[in-house]
C-alpha cells in the first residue's frame, strides 16, 4: 500500500459526484452509459470523452482507486491488533511495519489510537494458513509484539461503498 499522500486540492463538481456514485453502483459502466445516465436522469448534457477524462483526472488525482478485490466468500478475513512492547520498539518497529505491509495477506494496513495502534484486515485461504503466519510472524518480531489480537470475521454483512457516500463533496460542512 502506497504512503498516504497529501489530500488532493480537489473541488468536486456535481457532475463528478454523481459519476464517482453511478461508478460505485456497478464499476462496469461505460463511459457512454455514464454520458446516457448523466443526461437521462439528472439532465446534465456532456460528452462521453469529458466523462472519460474526468474518470481519469480523478484516478490521477487520487480522489479514488481502483483496487482488484477478491469475493469475501472465497477466503477468511481476520482483523489482527497489533500491540507493542516500548523495549523493543525502536529496534524493530520498520521492519515489523514492512513485513505486515508487503505480506500478501494484507488487504488493508492502518494506525489507530489506544493499545493496539496497527492494525490489519488480512485474508487467508484457511485457518491454519492464518495460525502459520501469526506463528511466524511472532518468531521474527516476538521482542517487538506485547500481544496480537486477532478476530475471525464470521459473517461479512457489508462489503463495498454506497454510492450515497460521495454526497459529501456536495455538503457545505454540515456533519451527519
Amino acid at each position: 500500500m502506497p504512503e498516504k499522500q497529501p489530500r488532493p486540492e480537489w473541488n468536486l463538481s456535481e457532475r463528478d459526484t454523481i459519476i464517482l456514485q453511478e461508478l460505485a453502483r456497478d464499476p462496469q459502466l461505460t463511459s457512454r452509459r455514464l454520458r446516457d445516465l448523466l443526461d437521462e436522469e439528472y439532465d446534465i448534457d456532456v460528452s462521453h470523452v469529458t466523462v472519460n477524462e474526468s474518470i481519469r483526472r480523478m484516478r490521477e488525482d487520487g480522489v479514488f482507486r481502483e483496487a482488484l478485490v477478491p469475493n469475501e466468500e472465497h477466503l477468511f478475513f481476520s482483523l489482527f491488533e497489533f500491540q507493542f512492547n516500548p523495549e523493543g520498539f525502536e529496534e524493530n518497529w520498520r521492519d515489523a511495519l514492512e513485513h505486515i505491509r508487503s505480506s500478501r495477506h494484507t488487504f488493508m494496513y492502518f494506525l489507530s489510537d489506544g493499545d493496539y495502534q496497527w492494525k490489519t484486515i488480512m485474508m487467508f485461504k484457511d485457518r491454519e494458513q492464518e495460525s502459520k503466519w501469526i506463528h511466524e510472524f511472532y518468531k521474527e518480531y516476538g521482542e517487538l509484539i506485547t500481544n496480537l489480537r486477532n478476530s475471525v470475521v464470521t459473517n461479512v454483512l457489508k462489503f463495498g461503498t454506497d454510492p450515497e457516500l460521495f454526497e459529501v463533496f456536495q455538503e457545505d460542512g454540515d456533519d451527519e
